[in-house]
């Protein structure tokens, strides 16, 4: 079985430890992390990652911004991402599913269930 390469895009350091050590032992999966929109943007191109995780709310390029230009990119443009985000219950969810993403995953949520969560958006089964 090949491990699946994740790239996971947040600027909250904590979180993101948190995340990566979650899908790492639950998931079994290899887990590359960058801080900002750009970085996320540049690995996603040179790392080509089976899917990415991609928090909204980030200070330099929001993810939305990040999203548009991972989907202009032919190099991008296919890999599955799912967005984090605290604004779930208050967006449309009409307006994700416009988005041509995989899924949403809510924050907060629960560290033990994400791995799961991330299996059943994209249609990976646990092994």
């Amino acid at each position: 079985m090949t491990s699946k390469y994740i790239l996971l895009i947040d600027d909250e350091k904590r979180l993101s430890s948190v995340i990566q050590m979650c899908l790492q032992k639950l998931g079994g999966w290899k887990v590359l992390t960058a801080e900002s929109g750009r970085e996320g943007l540049s690995k996603a191109e040179t790392e080509k990652p089976d899917a990415i995780l991609l928090d909204l709310m980030m200070p330099d390029m929001d993810g939305m911004a990040v999203l548009r230009e991972l989907q202009a990119n032919p190099n991008t443009a296919e890999i599955p991402v799912i967005l984090l985000t605290a604004k779930v219950q208050s967006a449309n969810q009409n307006q994700y599913a416009q988005l041509k993403i995989a899924g949403v995953i809510g924050k907060p949520f629960d560290p033990l269930k994400l791995a799961s969560q991330v299996a059943q958006t994209l249609g990976w089964q646990e092994d």
